[in-house]
């Protein structure tokens, strides 16, 4: 078991945010990866935990070749740009954008007087030259929601094998991972054991396991990325 704390790494942040950055993949980073992150899991290579500014922006800005997932955490954020412009998320929704072979420019912006807080994750896709698309989800209550991978459904979640599940447990209830997890604590706290270990997370605590079973010691929320079982895609 492996385990980083966003408080251990510098705050940094461009425009109209700040973010601690937890997994920056050499795949995508090169000789710029952020020291002592992570590297990612399958094809997911980025994480970023950001809070706005008041009426922060991230300003208009491109992707391509690059599934960003967005997971609204408190307050509120528009986008902008070539994907479903003007769509909003409150606390409790998530968006998937692909850029695809084509791309897609966008900006984010806080519309309120307070902070937000968001956090946002890339994932490469499987195959290159897909379409730009737009996919928006409301997690559970409880239980788990997946917006990302494991389906080749696409009117549920895009293709790939990388899966992100969003995983809202009352406290004592439990939840088990057979394959390699990375697991980021966004609220709440939980324990964590593998075959050999045990660890009481944190909001703001990442986690890589293996054979993992997760049991919620306050109402919590994980964001857990991994990849398909064999034979499962």
């Amino acid at each position: 078991m492996q385990v980083l704390t966003k408080k251990s790494l510098p705050l940094g942040g461009f425009a109209g945010l700040t973010e601690h950055r937890l997994v920056t993949d050499r795949r995508v980073f090169g000789s710029h990866k952020a020291p002592n992150t992570f590297d990612g899991i399958g094809n997911f290579v980025y994480l970023a935990d950001a809070q706005f500014n008041a009426h922060g922006e991230t300003r208009l800005h491109p992707h391509k070749e690059i599934d960003v997932i967005s997971i609204m955490m408190d307050g509120r954020v528009s986008h902008e740009g070539s994907l479903e412009h003007g769509k909003s998320l409150i606390a409790g929704d998530a968006q998937v954008q692909r850029a695809g072979g084509e791309g897609f420019s966008h900006n984010e912006v806080n519309p309120d007087n307070t902070k937000n807080r968001m956090l946002q994750l890339w994932v490469l896709p499987d195959e290159s030259e897909q379409p730009a698309g737009y996919k928006h989800y409301t997690l559970k209550s409880k239980g788990v929601t997946r917006i990302y991978g494991g389906n080749k459904d696409q009117s549920k979640t895009f293709d790939s094998k990388t899966v992100i599940d969003i995983v809202r447990l009352p406290a004592g209830e439990s939840i088990s991972f057979e394959q390699e997890i990375l697991a980021y604590v966004s609220h709440g706290s939980a324990t964590f054991s593998d075959e050999n270990n045990s660890f009481d997370a944190q909001d703001g605590d990442l986690i890589r396991s293996y054979k993992t079973e997760i049991t919620s010691t306050s109402d919590v929320e994980i964001v857990v990325v991994s990849e398909l079982l064999q034979n499962t895609f």
